[in-house]
């Protein structure tokens, strides 16, 4: 049985951990705390195959590790859960560079646009792993069921590894999605990174969080 590390216990995480633990994953949810109150309670509600533990017990537990992090502390969760225990697998980043300093809209971490993205930054801090940026671009609820967007929506994949790409597209499509571009490799992530702005000011202008982006080729 597979077993997938869930890096943080926010709406995202508790969405993908659960849809995971429907497709016969055991999971574990990973926080700063081994008990951490949310983690409990969602572990509760998923049964046996899902657990709780600190971020390096989710790290060295999962197959596959899903980053669920807000990406202000994205990189301090890594290092937490100690960059060793990423060595050789598949980690899938869903987080996204948002500073919200400043109130809604939120933008980019000047640091993490254009040039850089936070993608690449996490691949730097665990050169052994292989990084894998997808699913930022939605909404948790559509990250696990593409067709809540209301039709076949487009999704990215950008990573240094053919394999854990092939891998990430294999879950990819038991999340429903089965448009799926592999844009590259991780300093593709730039772009997808900076589409959130975009979501988020249609979301804004809309009041609907069900939608995606569709590529017409």
């Amino acid at each position: 049985m597979k077993k997938a590390g869930i890096l943080g216990t926010g709406t995202v995480g508790k969405t993908i951990g659960k849809k995971l633990i429907q497709l016969g994953y055991e999971v574990k949810m990973g926080s700063r705390t081994a008990n951490n109150e949310n983690a409990v309670e969602w572990a509760k509600l998923n049964g046996e195959k899902a657990s709780v533990g600190t971020f390096e017990d989710a790290t060295k537990f999962g197959d596959v590790i899903f980053n669920c992090t807000k990406g202000e502390i994205t990189l301090r969760v890594f290092e937490l859960a100690g960059p060793d225990n990423f060595k050789e697998k598949t980690v899938i980043d869903i987080s996204n560079p948002l500073d919200f300093s400043q109130g809604m809209p939120p933008f980019l971490t000047p640091e993490y646009a254009n040039t850089n993205s936070l993608g690449e930054e996490i691949q730097k801090l665990i050169p052994d792993a292989n990084v894998v940026k997808t699913l930022n671009i939605v909404n948790c609820e559509v990250m696990v069921n593409a067709a809540k967007s209301g039709g076949d929506p487009t999704m990215f994949v950008s990573g240094n590894s053919v394999d854990a790409k092939a891998e990430t597209i294999s879950i990819l499509k038991q999340f429903g999605w089965d448009d799926i571009i592999d844009l590259g490799d991780i300093t593709t992530a730039r772009g997808t990174e900076m589409m959130l702005p975009i979501w988020l000011r249609i979301y804004m202008a809309t009041g609907n969080g069900y939608i995606g982006f569709k590529i017409i080729r």
